[in-house]
């Protein structure tokens, strides 16, 4: 039983449950407010939320201060993906000109462009890939006994003729056609044979950084192409009257091996595995495999008097131009299969596009280029250059294509669109 009055005792109860009820009431108010006020603030945007922050308000502005508005910047555009070589247009962009004749063309993918110009001007001529200005006119003339040949005193000459690019990009390595000075016999010839006697030339090294002649190294009589592996251990040489292949060691500076060819060795093509290289044996109808490994060698039938060689991204496809039968052959490694096509008379040099869908072919009698589709070795153009086109490169940079003309100028073609 209760001690307590039972009237106070209902007038107590009472008033619990009205304490109760507005408790109650108080809860679901709260609740409510609560809702809305983070429904608001999920309803804005990150940039109203960080507005809204006082710190990310910044200081207030004085009456009368012009406020500080920021526009909205539009998103920037994805990066149109480039056309394939195999899908665009040669068109020509400049035509260079001045105190050159040169031989060949070559691109160092790194915004130079050397062109050598023989013993006609005893030079190279660098370019600037993407301004498609001289750099610098480079000469022939070498201190030989100041890179340990103390057989050759005083100044000699060169005949640059062809190039090619350390991968690392700092040197180019030029061949010489033949030397001039004291210690050389008689000027080198294309009609020779080892037994001819001429003399052994010199491949110069030239510093991308200085633009200068650093270093030399002698090798066979004649050369003509020179290749670098892949890992920049070697530079190889095609010998084209001594019919050999020097093999330059970058590490020991000089020629470590001598490899037999054929009769007029020329064209060089290295794999990008690095595991062989294909010389295009000019005086006959095969290239010579060289396995870098082993030096080991074995022979590929392609067609007659290939001269010049590419090699495509995969490794798997030569390209070489058959220089006297006018004609542009594909030789697919895994099958030995070989596929020609007619571009013109004489064609000399080829190069190939970046993305190895397209390659370019100079017909030397013909005065024309012509590009083609690898794939089926179709002829998407064929274009009138010059007088005696003779040396071609790509810059992959600019996806421009150069063309030395012999009789005195370098055709720059645009091939983007």
């Amino acid at each position: 039983m209760s001690d307590l009055d039972p009237r106070i005792g209902r007038r107590e109860a009472r008033r619990r449950q009205i304490r109760r009820r507005r408790l109650t009431a108080t809860v679901v108010a709260a609740s409510v407010l609560v809702a809305g006020v983070a429904g608001a603030w999920v309803g804005r945007s990150p940039d109203e939320s960080a507005a809204s922050s006082p710190r990310a308000a910044g200081p207030k502005a004085e009456p009368g201060a012009e406020q500080a508005t920021t526009e909205a910047q539009p998103e920037e555009s994805a990066p149109k993906p480039r056309k394939p070589s195999s899908r665009t247009t040669l068109r020509l962009r400049e035509t260079l000109g001045g105190d050159i004749t040169p031989k060949s063309v070559a691109s160092s993918g790194t915004g130079l462009v050397f062109a050598q110009n023989m013993m006609y001007r005893h030079s190279v001529s660098v370019y600037d890939s993407r301004k498609l200005e001289l750099e610098k006119t480079i000469s022939d003339a070498v201190e030989l006994a100041e890179f340990g040949y103390e057989r050759y005193p005083g100044t000699s000459l060169g005949a640059p003729v062809e190039a090619a690019f350390s991968p690392d990009g700092k040197y180019a390595y030029v061949s010489n056609y033949s030397m001039y000075g004291d210690g050389f016999g008689p000027e080198g010839d294309d009609e020779c044979t080892p037994a001819s006697g001429f003399d052994r030339s010199f491949v110069y090294r030239i510093s991308l950084d200085t633009l200068e002649i650093d270093d030399a190294y002698r090798v066979g009589a004649v050369p003509k192409v020179v290749a670098v592996t892949p890992d920049g251990r070697f530079v190889l040489v095609a010998n084209w009257c001594t019919w050999d292949l020097s093999v330059v060691s970058t590490r020991a500076g000089r020629e470590v091996r001598r490899i037999e060819m054929g009769e007029y060795p020329r064209g060089i093509a290295v794999t990008p595995d690095g595991e062989a290289a294909y010389v295009g044996i000019m005086g006959g109808d095969y290239l010579v495999r060289v396995d870098l490994a082993t030096w080991e060698t074995s022979t590929i039938p392609i067609g007659s008097g290939p001269r010049a060689l590419e090699i495509d991204p995969s490794g798997n496809k030569v390209y070489a131009t058959l220089n006297l039968a006018g004609r542009v052959a594909k030789l697919d490694l895994r099958t030995g299969r070989v596929k020609t096509v007619a571009t013109g008379t004489r064609p000399r040099s080829l190069a190939i596009a970046a993305d190895g869908k397209a390659i370019y072919v100079v017909n030397y009698e013909s005065g024309t280029v012509t590009k083609l589709r690898t794939r089926d070795m179709e002829i998407l153009q064929t274009i009138d250059a010059c007088h005696l086109p003779i040396g071609i490169t790509y810059d992959a940079p600019t996806r421009r294509v150069w063309v030395a003309c012999y009789g005195g100028a370098i055709l720059v073609y645009d091939d983007r669109r």
